[in-house]
């Protein structure tokens, strides 16, 4: 099961350090309120970090079927690696 992260709404809290983490499944409900002090909570937007066994070189990422982008510009994506669109632009 992942971990969420969660803080106060209101930024800070003295009773659970303004920030704390629940083990929950994926089809579970977000909180609403914290489980130590009861003020209302926000389910915060964590960074993936792929390391370890997990390659992302450009030949690794080819030879899995998929697709490689670097950021060229505002909104513009270009294929570093892979089948998929030369270019990508966000509208």
């Amino acid at each position: 099961m992942p971990l969420y992260d969660y803080a106060p709404t209101s930024g800070h809290c003295e009773r659970c350090h303004g920030r704390f983490e629940v083990q929950q499944r994926i089809a579970d409900a977000k909180l609403t309120r914290c489980p130590t002090c009861d003020q209302p909570v926000e389910r915060l937007i964590s960074p993936v970090k792929v390391t370890g066994k997990y390659s992302t070189s450009d030949s690794r990422v080819k030879e899995l079927g998929m697709t490689k982008y670097k950021k060229a510009g505002d909104g513009v994506y270009e294929k570093t690696t892979g089948s998929g669109p030369r270019i990508i632009r966000k509208k």
